[in-house]
């Protein structure tokens, strides 16, 4: 369990957990949180593994990999609460390698779109930074890509569920080099990951019995919108690179530099100040540099981070 000032919400994560699975060993990564996340996560009797600066949340993840021997582990974001048992997650990923399950909001309801999304295709990674999802989100490139049309009640092969809630075959994770932690700090390592593990001829399993209450974004949302914005579009842009073709990575790269004006527009009528006018240039800068210079597409870490 990856934690970055997540105290609102990690007692009743891990209470879920002791509830629903109390054979299951709780290890929290907290990445230099500034608020009482490690001392209340030490209250609950959890392991804590407390960094002294941020490593991301793939970082993260790899450090609670290799902090345990277990053959299985579930990765979970702090604002998941479990509401079942976890043996038919276990059993498929077992068999399967990779397993999901299905999350709910606060009201019960299936967040569909979210809980389970194929892998991004340039066309549906166009039309994100365009904002055309958002205007006409049953387009048909958007209902396919967050399978719209799949029975949420029914298991099977999928290509990415939610890594909020999400357990790995320990070989499966060490096969592919852990999560890539160039995916900094956050965004699409999860899809990365799934997609390796995919390439590689792993089945990813949806288990609609294995089922989590997600409250969703507490962390991303303290930090500062552009700052967000501006990693949100690096990662997207990493992963671009990383899976896409030169064309179709420069394709997406335009189609985001397009889609950044109007963004603007939106957040200065929101916000009534010019704040989103600096966000707007850097979005460019980083953009206009990545276009220049791809970023490198092969599995790497971070600088300080140990394999």
């Amino acid at each position: 369990m990856v934690t970055y000032n997540s105290e609102d919400v990690i007692e009743a994560c891990i209470a879920a957990l002791r509830q629903h699975a109390p054979e299951v060993r709780v290890v929290v990564v907290d990445n230099a949180s500034a608020d009482g996340t490690v001392a209340r996560a030490k209250a609950t009797g959890a392991e804590v593994i407390a960094n002294r600066e941020n490593r991301g949340f793939a970082g993260a993840v790899n450090q609670g990999f290799r902090a345990v021997d277990t053959e299985i582990l579930l990765v979970m974001n702090p604002d998941v609460r479990i509401q079942t048992g976890l043996g038919p997650l276990e059993a498929a990923a077992r068999k399967h390698g990779v397993a999901g399950g299905v999350l709910t909001n606060e009201a019960g309801a299936v967040q569909a779109g979210f809980t389970i999304r194929r892998f991004p295709t340039p066309t549906v990674l166009s039309l994100e930074f365009l904002g055309i999802n958002r205007l006409w989100p049953g387009n048909p490139w958007n209902r396919h890509y967050r399978y719209q049309n799949w029975d949420l009640s029914r298991g099977g092969t999928v290509d990415q569920p939610a890594g909020a809630f999400l357990m790995i075959r320990r070989d499966v994770w060490a096969n592919l080099g852990g999560m890539d932690e160039q995916f900094y700090p956050i965004w699409f390592e999860d899809v990365d990951f799934c997609k390796r593990a995919t390439d590689a001829g792993c089945q990813i399993q949806f288990v609609p019995e294995a089922k989590a209450e997600h409250v969703g974004g507490h962390s991303i949302h303290r930090m500062e919108e552009c700052h967000r914005q501006v990693q949100w579009y690096d990662s997207l842009l990493r992963y671009t690179a990383k899976h896409f073709r030169p064309a179709s990575y420069g394709v997406v790269t335009l189609a985001g530099a397009l889609g950044a004006f109007p963004r603007m527009v939106v957040g200065l009528i929101q916000e009534r100040s010019l704040r989103p006018i600096g966000c707007f240039f850097n979005i460019l800068s980083l953009l206009g540099n990545r276009l220049v210079s791809r970023p490198p597409s092969g599995q790497s870490k971070r600088p300080g981070s140990e394999y």
